[in-house]
């Protein structure tokens, strides 16, 4: 999955998924959705494409990371699904299984190689054959212009998301990748996602070091690059925020009166629990609803960090100028959340040896080590529901999309080819009958994608662990994609059928 659930326990996953009924759940229809309600799938350009080396592509941060021996697995995305090449076959695929839009993104470094200049032809090909493909099919295009694959040259040249240039030029860089991107495609796309989970990217990059660039300071990882995790996560998160700002400001000013798209950021949507019944741990789990959700919602929709934020961070957090509080405020038509995980947390004193001067130390949590030595994790349904209630009453109930949600399994070798995973299909249920009742509650989603599409490679887990709604076999030289139980439970709700049944007996997907 893109979202990086794993910084903190980089363990298998296992799933516990409660179940949801509080009404007949096999009544419920996609018809019961809002008239305009998207249902769709998603992945990202570094984890299905392949090509890595192809028509003038050149490296990104994962590249290099996972050259380097770092993933999970010790495997790379080199050829991963290889959808670079088998596009229209998975868009044929897309269109029987029913989906009104596809999630993606564009690889920067297979767009503009450089990082800034000029545009490479064969990924200005590519990325118009995908959309133009997808729309022949009444497939909705929805593109993130950055998903971590930031190009190595610029991580070369001053140091990536880090350097003050981040703010003064690189945003300047991505701003001009971000004007590439609608110049090129924004006459065909009308859903944009500047940066995707700009709350995680931070962390894993800069305060653990279990992700690319590799940096952060004692005791919070080993085998960093440098680092200082105590400022940098906080400074990379502000440049970030930065970014995105310009890039919507560009599109409202330059191409929104032509084009008529929509704008919106997309967070990773952990919810927060007390480990404990009591106050402590009840209010540590409010303080760092705060620095997860809040770090973000809270400058787009008020102008400036959580109160919270300023008060435990201190001077080590960045400041707005008058100017950027007013270009962050409001800046987004949408806001898209990508939700796994229910996180308990634990309550810890501050100044304790248990608590370094970091991101989690700033908040005064700690994860219980019980699940995470085993690698647990927890998700149940009613966690979605109480994001989106947060959303509401917090933050003006603004218009979200579920970017993503999904349902890991291990992978299994030939036995996993014959795509039983019903497990996967009760999960996504649940999830979207818990969609549902936060809509008739009021909320403003807007739609929901599952993670994945297909197999892919996974930022933590390499392909050891598979998400897909269809199966690819990664053995084979031409990445055989195979159908899943959940892809034709999907199929079958998205043609009209009702929510719980899981339908057997249905044509296949795949011929």
């Amino acid at each position: 999955m893109a979202v990086l659930t794993a910084l903190i326990f980089p363990f298998s996953v296992v799933v516990f998924a409660a179940v949801l009924t509080p009404r007949h759940a096999s009544a419920l229809t996609r018809q019961d959705f809002p008239e305009r309600f998207v249902f769709g799938a998603g992945s990202s350009a570094y984890q299905v494409e392949g090509a890595a080396a192809e028509d003038g592509r050149r490296p990104s941060i994962w590249d290099t990371f996972t050259h380097q021996g770092y993933s999970f697995d010790g495997t790379t995305a080199d050829v991963s699904a290889d959808q670079y090449h088998h596009y229209k076959d998975d868009v044929k695929l897309m269109h029987k299984m029913g989906l009104d839009a596809y999630r993606f993104s564009i690889a920067w470094p297979r767009l503009i190689p450089d990082g800034r200049g000029k545009i490479n032809p064969k990924g200005l090909e590519y990325y118009n054959n995908l959309i133009d493909e997808l729309i022949l099919h009444g497939i909705q295009p929805h593109v993130t212009i950055y998903h971590f694959d930031l190009p190595q040259v610029l991580q070369d040249e001053y140091g990536g998301l880090l350097s003050p240039r981040f703010m003064m030029c690189c945003s300047e860089d991505y701003t001009a990748y971000a004007d590439a991107c609608f110049q090129s495609f924004g006459d065909r796309v009308k859903h944009w996602v500047t940066v995707n989970e700009p709350n995680i990217e931070p962390i894993g990059g800069y305060d653990t070091g279990s992700n690319p660039p590799r940096r952060c300071s004692y005791p919070l990882g080993a085998d960093c690059t440098g680092g200082n995790s105590s400022t940098e996560p906080y400074i990379v998160a502000h440049h970030l925020l930065l970014a995105h700002a310009s890039a919507v400001s560009l599109y409202r000013e330059k191409y929104k009166a032509t084009q008529g798209g929509q704008m919106g950021i997309t967070l990773l949507g952990w919810w927060h629990e007390p480990a404990t019944n009591t106050v402590q741990d009840a209010a540590a789990a409010v303080r760092m609803n705060d620095f997860h959700i809040g770090w973000f919602m809270y400058p787009l929709v008020y102008g400036d960090y959580p109160p919270v934020m300023r008060s435990r961070v201190g001077d080590r957090l960045p400041s707005f100028t008058a100017q950027e509080s007013e270009k962050v405020c409001e800046s987004f038509d949408f806001v898209g959340f990508n939700h796994y995980l229910i996180m308990r947390v634990r309550s810890i004193g501050t100044g304790s040896s248990q608590n370094p001067v970091d991101y989690y130390g700033d908040a005064a949590v700690e994860y219980p080590s019980k699940d995470i030595s085993k690698g647990e994790v927890e998700t149940a349904p009613w966690s979605l529901g109480k994001l989106l209630e947060h959303l509401k009453l917090s933050y003006g109930n603004p218009p979200v999309w579920i970017h993503e949600n999904g349902y890991a399994d291990a992978a299994a070798g030939e036995a996993e080819y014959d795509g039983d995973d019903h497990d996967r299909a009760e999960f996504l249920q649940d999830y979207v009958e818990a969609l549902y009742l936060s809509i008739r509650n009021g909320s403003d989603a807007r739609g929901y994608f599952v993670w994945s599409f297909m197999d892919v490679f996974e930022y933590l887990f390499g392909y050891s662990m598979r998400f897909g709604l269809c199966g690819v076999d990664m053995n084979s030289q031409g990445r055989t994609r195979y159908e899943r139980s959940s892809a034709r439970w999907y199929s079958g709700f998205l043609h009209g059928g009702e929510l719980r049944p899981i339908a057997q007996s249905q044509k296949s997907l795949v011929e």
